[in-house]
């Protein structure tokens, strides 16, 4: 599963505020499941104020996941969506089109609370929490 960034944010308030939540809930549901992140993903945590002011605490945060990187295939399913998308009027911003590109080529799903945009994407399946 692919672990969106809205996800990943709620997740750290949950810990820092230390009253689980929806977040908490999902992944104890899903703790045999593996998590990943899209490379843009890390780029947008890397961009954030709580982890994108420390490199280290930031790349400790990372590594506990696999990152999927961009490839053809990413790229590919990126043209297609986006083509789709613009066709239809109903673009959405271009780093969640990158993740649901990279889950349409790795064949995983999103899990986010922006269900309503990822949705949009043809084939992506999109997981809410």
């Amino acid at each position: 599963m692919i672990l969106d960034s809205t996800f990943l944010v709620d997740f750290e308030r949950e810990r820092k505020r230390r009253k689980p939540g929806a977040a908490c809930a999902f992944l104890r549901a899903h703790a045999d499941d593996p998590f990943c992140i899209t490379f843009t993903i890390a780029g947008e945590l890397g961009a954030g104020q709580s982890l994108g002011v420390d490199r280290a605490k930031w790349y400790r945060f990372i590594q506990s996941f696999r990152i999927l990187e961009s490839s053809p295939d990413v790229a590919w399913e990126f043209g297609q969506a986006y083509r789709h998308l613009q066709s239809q009027g109903t673009l959405i911003g271009a780093n969640d089109l990158w993740i649901g590109a990279t889950g349409l080529a790795y064949g995983l799903p999103v899990v986010t609370r922006n269900a309503r945009e990822f949705g949009r994407i043809p084939g992506l399946e999109v997981l809410s929490y």
